[in-house]
């Protein structure tokens, strides 16, 4: 909202000609689309199709149908109409790359975050770990158990014999 205001430190920019309004996202969908056609083989022999039937048009038509009327050898329209499609393909293939490229960096960002929150999970987990060895430490375990009572067995055997010798 405050960017909408009136600063009073900057001049204002008058713009000229006209305002021309359109969605980037919509604009953007169609080029990815036109750039994904221009990458595939069909558009490929779609084109090749196009220029040799131009080429065989104007070679074998008599002058009055030839639509590139000027010496066939040298194509002069089929130069410019390859020319026009060329430059208009090259800014929508640049359009699209800078999507994807847009897309990717979104999804390497959430990649990074999900990353750290794993990372943080895991030295949690490892932490919790290490202090449930700590703990264990000192806690009696089975095998120190099983020990000391077969040593106060064996004491209290020893004491019912020297008790049974002394009587």
């Amino acid at each position: 909202m405050a960017e909408k205001r009136a600063r009073l430190d900057q001049p204002r920019v008058e713009r000229r000609g006209p305002r021309f309004r359109y969605d980037a996202e919509a604009f953007g969908k169609i080029t990815e689309r036109i750039a994904r056609f221009l990458g595939t083989g069909r558009y490929l022999v779609f084109q090749s199709a196009v220029v040799v039937l131009w080429i065989i048009w104007n070679a074998a038509a008599p002058k009055s149908l030839q639509f590139d009327p000027w010496n066939p050898t040298r194509f002069i329209f089929l130069t410019l109409v390859l020319s026009l499609q060329a430059s208009y393909a090259a800014p929508l293939i640049l359009l699209a790359q800078n999507r994807q490229d847009d897309r990717d960096r979104v999804n390497l960002d959430s990649d990074r975050e999900e990353a750290r929150e794993s990372k943080a999970d895991l030295e949690y987990l490892a932490r919790e770990i290490a202090a449930i060895r700590m703990a264990l430490g000192e806690v009696a375990t089975r095998d120190f158990l099983r020990s000391e009572l077969s040593r106060a067995e064996a004491a209290r055997d020893s004491r019912d014999r020297e008790d049974a010798v002394d009587r």
